[in-house]
């Protein structure tokens, strides 16, 4: 048996990064240098992909949706993200911060005016600028930030947390391949996922940057008469880099959370200020009719392709951009949610990931949609629906400045579509850096260095594309670099799937037990089982039972495996916070297939007050816990003979 006390260090995936990387940084200093030419082959290639896969694209957007529903309210969803006995690291409302913030950024703001208003002049079929045209604007604007992008996230945030907390597999997309192409995930199959996935998340979070540097570079003119033009937008993104940077080195626990939390009450605070001095009557009626006209319609407009009316310019701008911007964030978002959402039942983290986002998202569009559309009916204020189709980025801060108190209103907006910015970029940077990690414990974060790399790359990536073509090359190249990870996905519910009725033939295997009872010999003798369920064992009868007892059981296990050919090992590790305890694993190889692994954990707890050892009871005692990869198994191995803890090793083993 060999005793173990280290870990394997944390390294850097090299293939991985250096050809993300490069991919990545050639491209924005040839878009830098060449932006006419870029932006050329950028416009051709998204004609292609709109001919070719428009329809594809609503119908993975819709199937993704269904899948996710479909695991959260079958029995599947009772199974956790992490071991059994594991238990969520932050609080609801902290959590519920961080997934809206890192799910959203600051183009919420961008497109809570400007797609309203343009659905309403310009929409997709019918006539516009008109009551109906008014009450469809809002439908398609909840649409496209509604339910099947959410459900993007928490398909792809399930199947990272599914694999890495309850599997120990490294927190990236190949984890959740492993049961389809098994160890072969280590390999070039792996390193195309990963790559894949690292490409989409970065232009993905540039397109977020860009539209959010765009529209604070109108609020700095609108605030202090700065130009806009791109030295201005340079500044900005050098800004936001430098917080990201401050912030990315501070880990998910200090800087992300607080920015997090910060960023969604101020939020709050200029969503109830629009509700409250506008049309307070108006806008909590168009609400409950956007929501309704939502829930009512979302069938229809989920497979809605156009194929007669064909208005390929609006689906290239609205629907086609929408889903592949969300397929895009999806990795990112699902690997930073898979970070902060370990202890979490499937079914508790999609319903948190598809409804608690969602009724700000809609609520926060609806206020602010509305009292855009409200201005521009009932006001006669036609100069704002102009200047929305004329340049988007001002409609928000030209909404606001209907409102008293626009100077410091502006200045609020502006801090909350900073944060926005820096949230966004954070997380991202965090999960760019995980993808591009190889990690020794799962529970780690990437060097900060690395960190560090990627936000400064979102930003040189940025400025690249808002060279070439502003908004719209942003919106056409996250069009194109969807596509692939769009394949990738299906993979993903193929795997998350297998793996999920496999852990419900085990679950239910458990109920029938092939082997003898290990329990037989205290049926017989019932005092021997009674005083074993009184015991609560101190610290040195815990050393003496793993010596004299499960160390012979597991040693005697593995001797007979590997006389049999089997392929198995032993270690002992001594545990972090009690050097002189240790646990035992037993791990049986399996090649391609998930191994076998068998733990004995001594788990403190503190000793109860009817303890039978009475006046002379330690503070603590110990249980002996089994754990298989799916977490503990919620037995004591305390009072077991070699022969018992054999058989539960077998019985464990059979199934």
């Amino acid at each position: 048996m060999q005793k173990n006390t280290e870990q394997t260090p944390d390294s850097l995936n090299k293939v991985v990064f250096y050809f993300s990387a490069t991919l990545i940084l050639l491209f924005s200093l040839v878009t830098i240098l060449f932006n006419e030419q870029a932006n050329l082959v950028i416009t051709n290639i998204l004609n292609w992909v709109s001919r070719t896969f428009s329809w594809y694209y609503l119908l993975a957007a819709t199937l993704y949706l269904v899948f996710v529903l479909f695991i959260a309210c079958s029995r599947y969803g009772t199974i956790k993200l992490g071991p059994k006995h594991s238990k969520p690291e932050f609080s609801l409302l902290s959590w519920s911060a961080m997934l809206f913030s890192a799910g959203i950024g600051i183009d919420l703001m961008f497109f809570s005016v400007a797609e309203p208003l343009s659905h309403y002049m310009n929409p997709p079929v019918g006539e516009g600028q008109t009551f109906e045209a008014a009450r469809q604007a809002m439908v398609w604007t909840l649409f496209h930030y509604g339910l099947t992008g959410w459900a993007m996230y928490a398909l792809v945030g399930v199947a990272l947390g599914y694999f890495s907390y309850r599997y120990n597999l490294p927190l990236t997309i190949r984890s959740a391949l492993y049961p389809i192409f098994g160890k072969k995930i280590n390999g070039p199959i792996g390193h195309t996922v990963d790559t894949a996935a690292v490409l989409g998340t970065i232009f993905g979070i540039a397109t977020t940057c860009g539209i959010g540097v765009v529209q604070l570079n109108y609020g700095l003119h609108v605030l202090f008469d700065l130009p806009e033009n791109l030295i201005v937008q340079t500044a900005l993104i050098t800004v936001a880099v430098v917080m990201t940077i401050i912030s990315v080195t501070s880990g998910v626990n200090k800087g992300l959370r607080i920015l997090s939390e910060v960023n969604i009450y101020v939020s709050i605070g200029l969503l109830l200020f629009i509700l409250l001095m506008g049309n307070t009557e108006f806008l909590l009626s168009a609400l409950i009719q956007n929501f309704g006209d939502y829930i009512s319609q979302f069938p229809k407009l989920s497979l809605t392709s156009f194929p007669f009316e064909q208005p390929k310019a609006w689906m290239n701008s609205w629907t086609l951009f929408f889903w592949a911007w969300w397929i895009a964030w999806s990795p990112f978002v699902g690997l930073f949610l898979a970070r902060i959402s370990r202890g979490r039942t499937i079914r508790e983290f999609v319903a948190g990931t598809l409804i608690i986002p969602l009724l700000f998202t809609i609520t926060w569009l609806s206020i602010f949609g509305n009292s855009a559309l409200h201005s521009v009916i009932f006001e006669g204020n036609t100069q704002l629906a102009a200047t929305v189709l004329e340049n988007p980025a001002h409609g928000f801060y030209d909404l606001l400045a209907q409102y008293p108190g626009f100077p410091f209103v502006a200045g609020v907006a502006s801090i909350t579509g900073l944060l926005f910015y820096v949230t966004s970029a954070d997380s991202g940077a965090l999960v760019l850096g995980n993808f591009t990690t190889k990690f020794g414990n799962i529970e780690h974060d990437s060097p900060r260095w690395l960190s560090v790399f990627w936000a400064i790359a979102i930003g040189l990536l940025t400025l690249a594309m808002l060279m070439t073509n502003g908004v719209t090359a942003l919106q056409n190249a996250t069009i194109i670099m969807g596509l692939p990870f769009s394949f990738v996905i299906f993979f993903i519910m193929a795997g998350l799937y297998k793996s999920l009725r496999l852990e419900d033939f085990r679950q239910a295997s458990s109920h029938t037990n092939a082997a003898p009872v290990v329990g037989n010999v205290d049926i017989l003798n019932w005092k021997k089982r009674l005083n074993r369920v009184m015991l609560h064992p101190s610290f040195a009868q815990t050393q003496q039972m793993l010596e004299d007892v499960c160390k012979p059981a597991i040693q005697a296990v593995a001797t007979e495996l590997i006389s049999k050919g089997v392929n198995v090992d032993v270690v002992e590790k001594a545990l972090e916070d009690e050097p002189d305890l240790y646990h035992l694993d037993l791990s049986i190889q399996f090649g391609e297939e998930e191994n076998f692994v068998y733990q004995i954990w001594p788990i403190r707890y503190d000793t109860p007050n009817f303890s039978s050892r009475g006046k002379r009871a330690k503070k603590y005692y110990y249980r002996l816990e089994s754990y298989l990869f799916e977490g503990s198994q919620g037995n004591d191995l305390v009072g077991y003979s070699k022969e018992q803890v054999i058989n539960d090793i077998l019985d464990k083993y059979e199934r």
